[in-house]
């Protein structure tokens, strides 16, 4: 589980003596994050720096390495990873904690006056460098954009290469609207806020805006480039080599042209526009410290992208693929559910491991299946605690009748992306188990049907699913909802359902797509979590329709029963079981058709067992 860091970090400090050019070429501290140069939530092998200097392999986190002292800080959803897998050289930061500093105050306070840090520029967000700097600086510190990275340096030719797989192009029958109507949008909005270009560097932004797909980063059908928008240009800088052989034609059904431009060359271009434009040039906070210095701050106009927006809410030939493809995911889902419990009660071995192959062999028999949409997380009874868990040869367990099993899971299909948890026993839950999962469902019951104000930010719903853990002094440590892209990124902004503000969430709207996934987590023996995606739909009937301002509400459109056997229903209200059941109902009349008419009796008998009313 662990794996030393001792050589790894004494190269890089003997680096970090020179990192700066001149006589004093000394960086007292170097910042590694988790961000490739496109701030991505999940990196290619390549780009996996802060892993490779820490052992810590989450999907969020940083490290500060200095002279004398190696940290690492992480949220709650990996504190139980990040303890397994730091070795003694390193320092668990538990971000989100009171009593954790941030990364800036921490090395204010234990830096000397005067001292450098340094991290490279291209994998730092604005967003995050300001702050740091800022608290860097009232300790007569600085940050120091270090070109060179230095992790690259220790890592050197084992260092996997870049990937630059081949780009496929995504026909209007799946994405809904040509690239020229998407951006005649842009195009209106750019001369709306008078700025002269729009510099996009998120990854699945650019996916999204140009109808093509690639697979750079595992489980991500996205591919490494940048695009620049104007009223009349549209730059795409790229390995051309891995353009379809269908471009030409592609752009031609979407009444477009799109200039290629080596993806090295992005600054060069940047550069070029703030010299012969004289307007703003908007760029997203969230993009690197590297591209938003190129641009002079009088000339900065920084918000969320309009294409992060549009992409948020969906289109009718987009909704239609999302709850088609969550039907077909429905029945890939039961009929491994059903196989599970049947091998499990026959006696045959299954492990975390061979349930999840078991799992993806259903999915990929199913039409438009493009592949996983991450890394499925089955988890049997302590492993379940570990929020974002994924099964290794060293962790597996064999999943039984004695244990909680937790499986979170989801598909890329070329209509829609799938992520759905649910939680199951096979055997008889304690107690506690059935009370836990109880609150868990009764926060999703809540949350999923509640009524709330058109453009509410989605922090403020955030308590509604957890008010039933909290009335018994229980928590989890994660958020409650999240976007999802449309055979993009599992994980979408810009709005988002949690404790923390998400800062560029622009209020909850029609056909927008988030997870519903409240859990519970007993560190070192079960997890808990029960996760649908949910349609933000007008809703009916609302007497007073907030002064004209909308009602909305959430459509589940995830098809998989919830385990009635782990409910406590004594906790559950009227209106709760109501809600269930009705569910339930929904899922049969959509599901059970479908298995009849594959024969597939076995899994209908399973199905009829499962969402039998409560």
């Amino acid at each position: 589980m662990k794996r030393s860091t001792t050589q790894i970090l004494a190269r890089l400090r003997e680096l970090m003596l020179r990192a700066q050019p001149g006589d004093s070429g000394c960086i007292a501290a170097y910042i590694v994050p988790s961000d490739d140069a496109h701030q991505s939530e999940y990196q290619c092998q390549h780009d996996e720096r802060r892993s490779f200097v820490s052992g810590f392999d989450g999907s969020a986190g940083t490290a500060v390495v200095t002279t004398d002292s190696a940290l690492l800080w992480t949220d709650g959803r990996y504190y139980q990873q990040a303890e397994k897998q730091l070795d003694s050289n390193w320092v668990l930061m538990k971000d989100g904690l009171t009593t954790t500093p941030s990364i800036g105050a921490w090395l204010a306070k234990n830096l000397p006056r005067g001292s450098s840090v340094g991290v490279d520029p291209r994998l730092l967000s604005f967003r995050v460098w300001k702050p740091i700097e800022t608290e860097l600086n009232a300790a007569e510190c600085q940050l120091v954009p270090i070109e060179r990275n230095l992790i690259d340096e220790v890592w050197g030719a084992d260092q996997p290469a870049q990937t630059s797989n081949p780009i496929i192009t995504l026909k209007l029958e799946h994405s809904g609207v040509t690239i020229a109507k998407k951006w005649e949008v842009v195009r209106k909005q750019l001369k709306d806020k008078n700025v002269d270009a729009l510099v996009v560097s998120a990854l699945d932004e650019i996916a999204w805006f140009l109808n093509l797909r690639g697979s750079d980063i595992d489980f991500n059908p996205v591919f490494f480039a940048y695009l620049i928008v104007t009223s009349d240009e549209l730059l795409l800088c790229v390995d051309s080599s891995k353009l379809p052989s269908d471009f030409a034609q592609h752009q031609t059904e979407n009444n477009v042209r799109i200039t290629i431009l080596p993806y090295a060359s992005i600054g060069l271009e940047i550069s070029k526009i703030v010299s012969t434009k004289e307007s703003k040039i908007w760029i997203a906070p969230t993009s690197s410290y590297y591209l938003t210095a190129l641009i002079p701050k009088s000339r900065r106009f920084q918000e969320v992208t309009p294409v992060c927006v549009l992409k948020a809410i969906k289109n009718d030939v987009e909704i239609e693929g999302f709850v088609n493809s969550h039907i077909r995911d429905g029945v890939a889902l039961c009929q491994y559910f059903a196989w599970l419990e049947d091998q499990v009660k026959r006696g045959v071995q299954v492990d975390e491991m061979s349930g999840s192959d078991k799992l993806e062999s259903f999915r990929a028999s199913k039409d438009k299946y493009m592949g996983l949409s991450f890394t499925t997380i089955s988890a049997s009874g302590p492993n379940g605690s570990v929020i974002h868990y994924h099964p290794k040869e060293e962790t597996n367990r064999k999943i039984n009748d004695t244990e909680i099993y937790l499986c979170d899971s989801g598909a890329q299909y070329l209509d829609g992306t799938t992520d759905v948890t649910r939680t199951l026993h096979f055997g008889e839950p304690t107690d506690f188990q059935r009370e836990a999962y109880t609150r868990v469902l009764k926060g999703q019951l809540s949350f999923g049907s509640t009524v709330f104000p058109a453009k509410v930010k989605g922090q403020v719903l955030d308590t509604l699913a957890r008010k039933a853990l909290w009335d018994v002094g229980l928590d989890y440590g994660h958020g409650t909802g999240h976007g999802v892209g449309h055979f993009l990124n599992v994980h979408e902004g810009p709005m988002g359902v949690g404790i923390r503000l998400m800062p560029d969430d622009p209020g909850l709207q029609a056909n927008m797509f988030i997870s519903n996934e409240p859990g519970f987590y007993q560190d070192g023996e079960f997890g808990i979590r029960v996760e649908d995606i949910v349609q933000i739909v007008p809703a009916a009937h609302v007497a007073h329709n907030f002064a004209n301002r909308g009602a909305l509400t959430f459509k589940t459109i995830t098809m998989c029963p919830k385990q009635t056997k782990m409910i406590k229903k004594e906790l559950l209200s009227e209106v709760e079981v109501k809600l269930l059941n009705s569910y339930h109902q929904q899922v049969w009349e959509t599901l059970s058709p479908i298995l009849s008419r594959e024969g597939d009796e076995f899994t209908l008998a399973w199905l009829k067992k499962e969402v039998q009313p409560i």
